[in-house]
């Protein structure tokens, strides 16, 4: 090779000439940088990651990453090879990572839409039971608190269409419907 000088230059560059030569573009510099690390880089991303897809994905995503960020290396902090093998374990343990919260989320969406058997005629027991316990307490409360829970539950009404039916003020309405509550939370035995 000959420089704008007409000096013949050097054949043999170090990686850190490589990858300087590489932050200012060249190709060729890449290049060879790329042939004589790439062993280095895979091998040490395929220990991290076993799989060799991975791995070879991995190790072109490092230097796709040195190419472009190859101007952040510092020769006077550290040798080029380092700086890769770092790069690659960086990469490599990101992989790791997120192929294991990918796993973790899975196996919660997983258990989250897993059908659970369920007994029929149990559940259908259990309801009843419950429908009776809820009578039950309803006719523990006064005629007036149990008229606004009916129809604010059964029937849906809002507090305001409670009142307009009832012909009572929004403020009864809210009283009865509080106090009626905090009755049936008694008489059920439910805790807070």
């Amino acid at each position: 090779m000959v420089d704008g000088g007409g000096q013949r230059e050097p054949l043999v560059r170090t990686l850190e000439e490589l990858l300087v030569a590489t932050a200012g573009g060249d190709r060729d510099a890449f290049s060879r940088l790329y042939d004589e690390t790439a062993p280095r880089v895979f091998g040490l991303v395929r220990r991290l990651l076993v799989d060799a897809a991975q791995a070879e994905e991995v190790t072109q995503d490092v230097f796709l990453e040195a190419w472009q960020s190859a101007a952040r290396f510092d020769p006077a902090r550290g040798a080029a090879v380092t700086w890769l093998l770092t790069l690659a374990h960086r990469r490599a343990v990101d992989r790791v990572r997120s192929a294991q919260a990918a796993r973790d989320r899975d196996l919660r969406v997983g258990a989250r839409d897993l059908d659970v058997p369920v007994d029929g005629v149990a559940e259908e027991a259990e309801i009843a039971v419950e429908h009776e316990r809820v009578a039950g307490a309803l006719a523990g409360l006064s005629a007036a608190q149990r008229e606004c829970l009916s129809l604010a539950y059964y029937d849906g009404c809002s507090q305001s269409e409670i009142a307009a039916r009832l012909g009572v003020p929004l403020g009864t309405v809210k009283t009865r419907l509080r106090d009626g509550m905090i009755r049936l939370r008694d008489l059920l035995g439910v805790t807070t």
